[in-house]
């Protein structure tokens, strides 16, 4: 990974929780701070970029709104780029409300970059420690992005720069504070999908090798139909086309009966999980726009036993 890259992928995802908070109604997930942290050069170049692209994902939709390039970008966006980030992080967030209630004080956000949790609840200064991990160059560009736009990180927000996905290594976050005998929550978002299975039951065994019982993460997986199922639009077949050409391959995909048992060797209970039926429910129903659950994705929150 370059800077070019951590950036990229970073001011994408942040694009598109900014496009939601600007326009989108009614909120699945308000994420208000993430436009401060886009120029606005990179939001029209991010913008003309995805129009102009409009021909990748859907002809149809070039030509029937080749004179209105706000319907195409809200159509990209709305079925291609927001649906599942936004989902996922909301259904995170709302466990983690409720884990801190449960006497949750410590919350990892593995591949955190651009996440901007701690600024949106300042009240959970002194309450929670959050711990951001990331990939050096990703966290770095934050960095400089967060002063640039003159936010103070508050003394509740520890960075750890690391490759997680290669080796998670539970000392560097003792190093900023960490304490492994505390209750502790994970989000694990958008990861599952760039590992393979071995890579993934080895790093939720890292994760919670030393972690207290309750202590508990949420994360999203594709199931068995990732590769053959094309989704609406050829939304799920674009997504995998999109990581190979990327150069980050989707490597893995899970039964649920595979998800159990790999939590299971991992000492963790599937607490709850969202199929797509699910989510459309919880998070999409009653829209009159183009947002709708992606096929073939799945949100579980599991908690160690």
């Amino acid at each position: 990974m370059n800077n070019n890259e951590a950036s990229l992928t970073s001011l994408i995802s942040a694009f598109s929780r900014a496009y939601h908070s600007k326009f989108d109604e009614p909120k699945i997930f308000d994420d208000f701070i993430a436009a401060d942290l886009i120029t606005e050069k990179e939001f029209a170049t991010i913008r003309e970029n995805m129009i102009n692209g409009i021909q990748f994902f859907n002809n149809e939709i070039a030509h029937l709104f080749q004179n209105q390039p706000d319907e195409i970008l809200k159509w990209i966006t709305q079925v291609q780029l927001s649906p599942t980030p936004l989902a996922r992080a909301a259904y995170c967030e709302n466990i983690l409300q409720n884990e801190i209630l449960l006497g949750v004080q410590q919350y990892v956000i593995l591949g955190a970059g651009l996440d901007t949790f701690c600024y949106r609840y300042p009240h959970l200064n002194g309450r929670l420690e959050i711990f951001e991990v990331d990939h050096p160059t990703t966290q770095d560009f934050k960095k400089i992005r967060l002063t640039d736009t003159h936010y103070q990180i508050p003394k509740n927000l520890h960075f750890v720069s690391m490759d997680f996905t290669k080796l998670y290594n539970t000392e560097k976050l003792v190093g900023v504070g960490f304490n492994e005998k505390r209750k502790t929550f994970i989000s694990l978002l958008g990861v599952s999908y760039y590992l393979t299975k071995e890579e993934f039951a080895k790093l939720l065994i890292e994760l919670f090798a030393k972690l207290p019982k309750g202590s508990s993460i949420v994360f999203d997986y594709a199931d068995e139909k990732l590769f053959e199922e094309k989704g609406v639009s050829n939304r799920v077949q674009n997504m995998v086309q999109m990581a190979l050409a990327s150069g980050e391959p989707m490597k893995s995909c899970f039964s649920y009966e595979e998800m159990e048992k790999l939590l299971e060797d991992a000492n963790l209970l599937i607490y709850e999980h969202l199929s797509p039926d699910a989510i459309q429910n919880q998070f999409f129903s009653n829209r009159t726009d183009y947002l709708s659950a992606f096929e073939t994705i799945h949100y579980i929150h599991a908690v160690k036993k």
